[in-house]
C-alpha cells in the first residue's frame, strides 16, 4: 500500500500525500539531541540489459538505486526504473472523457521493504507513471510516505521525494531526535530524480526540509507523521 505516487496520479500534474509523508534518498546525519541517526549506503547505478544488435544501442531500460539499507531488521531499497518505450502489456491510463494520457515512456518507482515490493498487489506497473521522453517535467511530483500496512501510516515506511532540479538533499527529523539526510540521485541520461529515507516502526516525522547544493533551505514541512 502507498500514500502517494500511484499510477493513477500520473494523470494529475502533482501527487500530494493526504496523510503525511514526503521525500526521497538516504544517508544519516547526527541529531542535535537523541540517538544517532540511521545510516543508508550510497546509491549505486545499474544499467539494464542492452538489446542484442550488431550495432551499439542505447539501453531501453535504465535503473538507478536511490537508496538502500536496513530498517527494523529488514532490508529496504528504492529504485527508479526508466523504460524508453512503453513496455509490452502496459496500457496508458485514460481521462474521464476516454482519451489516453500522454506518454511515450514509463518511469517506475520500485520500493521494497523486507523483500516485498510496495504496491505489488496492483500488478507489475502499479508503481509506474507514463512520461514523455527523458525530460518530462511532470515527473517532479512532490513527496510520498509509503509502507506495506495502513497506506503508509504505520509500520516500517519509506519517505520518497521526486524533487525539483535545485534540490540537492532532504533531511527528515524524527520524533526521537534522529535526523536522516537523503541525497538526491538522478537516473543517468534523464532528468528524473529522487531521494529516499527510511522511517522505522513507531517513529513519527516532525519536519522534512529540502536544501540546495549551497545548503540553503528550499522547503520546510511539518504536516507529515
Amino acid at each position: 500500500m502507498a500514500l502517494s505516487f500511484a499510477r493513477k496520479a500520473a494523470i494529475a500534474a502533482v501527487a500530494v500525500a493526504a496523510f503525511g509523508g514526503i521525500s526521497f534518498g538516504a544517508s544519516a546525519i547526527a541529531a542535535t539531541s537523541g540517538p544517532a541517526a540511521h545510516s543508508a549506503s550510497a546509491p549505486v547505478s545499474v544499467v539494464a540489459k542492452r538489446s542484442a544488435s550488431a550495432h551499439q544501442q542505447v539501453s531501453q531500460v535504465v535503473t538507478q538505486v536511490i537508496g538502500k539499507g536496513r530498517m527494523d531488521g529488514h532490508r529496504w531499497s528504492v529504485v527508479l526504473e526508466f523504460h524508453r518505450t512503453l513496455p509490452k502489456g502496459d496500457t496508458l491510463p485514460t481521462f474521464p472523457n476516454g482519451t489516453a494520457a500522454p506518454g511515450t515512456s514509463l518511469l517506475c518507482q520500485r520500493m521494497f521493504i523486507g523483500g516485498v515490493r510496495i504496491d505489488h498487489q496492483g500488478g507489475p506497473w502499479a508503481d509506474c507513471q507514463p512520461v514523455t521522453g527523458t525530460r518530462d517535467p511532470q515527473a517532479s511530483r512532490g513527496m510520498g510516505l509509503w509502507g506495506l500496512h495502513d497506506k503508509g501510516l504505520s509500520g516500517s515506511r519509506l519517505m520518497v521525494s521526486n524533487p525539483e532540479a535545485n534540490v540537492a538533499y532532504g533531511v527528515v527529523s524524527l520524533s526521537d531526535g534522529t535526523q536522516v539526510k537523503a541525497t538526491t540521485v538522478t537516473v543517468p541520461g534523464t532528468t528524473y530524480r529522487a531521494w529516499a529515507a527510511p522511517i522505522p516502526n513507531g517513529q513519527t516525522i516532525t519536519t522534512v526540509d529540502q536544501y540546495d547544493t549551497h545548503h540553503h533551505r528550499l522547503s520546510h514541512d511539518t504536516y507529515w507523521r
